[in-house]
């Protein structure tokens, strides 16, 4: 989930995301010998790795392409290959998934929830009917968010993890978490971030296909992409090799000073929000491809382009359909998402003419920045 724990939601999620803008023309230049493309240099970029072990990060990973040319980088206890938990990121293969459904007819984004969900939407002021699928997409339903709520938080995030970390979680019971709490604004009128919205997006999908949103996924793009590091666990609690270990701290402050291993943990308390596996070369493969047109038709690709401001105090991020906007500090954009879950911190992002990725992670989720790898990476 893009920090499953909300204190962490905005920045890990905001942090990262692509897209050089796309010029729209040159200016005719006399006939000259062509000059060779510069190199990319990716020296900044190991740097910001290398500080966020300094920092306290176990492990560090990301790698890199620019037209043809690729990059990996590590720094501390990594391999270049390893496969991670990605959290959100898992939201722009969701948003994937539903806007294909639109464009083969069989939904329609601005459908209300309740006609796929009758009933589920419903307590404390929240009501399906007046909420629609694009809104959970882009996160102006209002829902609250079950990883909010104190006591999940303390049985999840905290001590009570080491306890729990095998329990199984189905989506009803994450959304009727959310039910016991109030809206955060009536559906349409404002932006906040919540898990409990992506956990229904799976939920509307397995009702239009018959299929667990999982398995559409696999189907629709992990393997016409060929995405062999990328997998959808279920309540599968191990990690694939290869891998390296997740820490964390599963502390709700920052005075705790115990790391506790997290590797192992029954992914369906993030669900269709945050379950998903990969690693930084398949999650790049998928940001191509998508921002190339190759998943989505051009009508719906304008759709989950369309972003919605997040704040007015953070101006430099927007919000699409499963994929967010980012101005960098050099004015480059870049699309993409973040995501973080026990022991894990991922961005994958690309320029919107899809050329120019990168993909990281930090096997902590108590220290680093990965915004600084990001920018490091298309700012230098």
């Amino acid at each position: 989930m893009s920090a499953v724990r909300t204190a962490h939601t905005a920045r890990t999620v905001l942090a990262a995301t692509a897209v050089a803008a796309l010029t729209a023309g040159a200016l005719a230049a006399p006939a000259v010998a062509a000059t060779a493309p510069k190199k990319p240099d990716h020296t900044a970029t190991q740097q910001a790795l290398d500080a966020a072990v300094e920092a306290g990060v176990p492990g560090a990973v990301a790698q890199a392409r620019s037209g043809r040319a690729g990059w990996t980088g590590t720094a501390g206890e990594r391999g270049g290959e390893d496969r991670y938990r990605v959290g959100s990121i898992t939201k722009t293969f969701v948003a994937t998934v539903l806007l294909q459904l639109q464009a083969e007819g069989r939904l329609d984004l601005d459908d209300p929830v309740e006609k796929w969900l009758p009933g589920v939407v419903r307590g404390n002021g929240h009501d399906g009917r007046k909420i629609t699928v694009r809104q959970l997409l882009n996160h102006t339903s209002g829902i609250y968010s079950y990883t909010a709520d104190t006591k999940f938080q303390e049985q999840v995030f905290g001590p009570g993890f080491l306890e729990h970390r095998y329990d199984t979680w189905a989506p009803k019971q994450l959304v009727a978490i959310a039910m016991t709490h109030k809206p955060d604004f009536t559906p349409g009128t404002a932006w906040t971030y919540s898990n409990t919205n992506y956990v229904l997006a799976g939920m509307v999908i397995e009702k239009v296909t018959g299929r667990p949103y999982g398995k559409e996924v696999e189907r629709r793009i992990v393997k016409p992409l060929k995405l062999r590091a990328t997998s959808v666990p279920g309540t599968t609690a191990t990690m694939p090799k290869p891998s390296s270990r997740a820490f964390s701290k599963l502390a709700l402050d920052d005075n705790a000073t115990t790391i506790h291993d997290v590797t192992r943990l029954n992914p369906s308390l993030a669900g269709a929000a945050g379950e998903m596996i990969s690693d930084s070369n398949d999650l790049q493969s998928f940001y191509r491809a998508l921002l190339k047109g190759k998943l989505l038709p051009r009508a719906e690709m304008r759709e989950m382009t369309k972003a919605v401001p997040v704040s007015a105090e953070a101006p430099e991020f927007f919000y699409g359909l499963g994929l967010m906007r980012t101005k960098l500090s050099c004015g480059k954009e870049v699309w993409g998402h973040g995501g973080g879950i026990h022991g894990s911190s991922s961005q994958a992002v690309v320029t919107r003419d899809g050329e120019h990725s990168l993909a990281m992670n930090f096997n902590a989720d108590w220290a680093g920045d990965s915004q600084t790898v990001v920018e490091a990476e298309f700012c230098g």
